[in-house]
């Protein structure tokens, strides 16, 4: 008997984002059906859980390389027959993915710490915006470390195969 893999934290993230995100929606439809009133704390929240699911999201597909590439470039072969060319768009992503995430986790990090030193509220429901930006730098940091893994497996490779 086989025991099935657990899903990594990035994608339950996800799951539970896309989850709150069609209850909150649903939510918000019924209202104005039923009434003609919007209940407009459910946009607020409802961006904030977008950016959660797009950045969780990424961070799971990141860690089995699954990311959307152009395939034409990244499967092409060289004439005498070999892919090296590969190796090289997939370190350069990687690499690429790795600083982005990185230097956004950095800024981001320090938005958060305005938010907090000047105690900026949300306009919707008046919490304090560094609520829902304290979990935007993990998840970039989360990014970036899978795209590393990505960057490590690939040299391994390489060295495995005598590159």
């Amino acid at each position: 008997m086989t025991q099935a893999r657990r899903p990594p934290w990035e994608e339950r993230i996800a799951v539970a984002s896309m989850a709150l995100l069609l209850v909150i929606t649903l939510v918000n439809v019924a209202t104005r059906y039923l009434t003609d009133e919007s209940l407009a704390w459910t946009e607020e929240i409802s961006v904030f859980l977008m950016v959660v699911l797009a950045l969780a999201g990424a961070s799971a597909v990141g860690r089995d390389d699954r990311h959307i590439r152009i395939e034409f470039f990244l499967n092409r072969t060289l004439p005498d027959g070999t892919q090296r060319p590969r190796r090289g768009l997939k370190l350069f992503g990687a690499l690429a993915t790795a600083l982005t995430f990185g230097l956004l986790a950095a800024l981001f990090l320090r938005w958060v710490a305005d938010q907090l030193h000047y105690s900026e509220t949300s306009m919707g429901l008046g919490v304090p915006l560094w609520w829902y930006g304290v979990f935007i730098p993990p998840l970039c940091l989360a990014i970036a470390g899978r795209a590393a893994m990505v960057v490590w497996r690939t040299l391994r490779e390489g060295k495995e195969d005598g590159r």
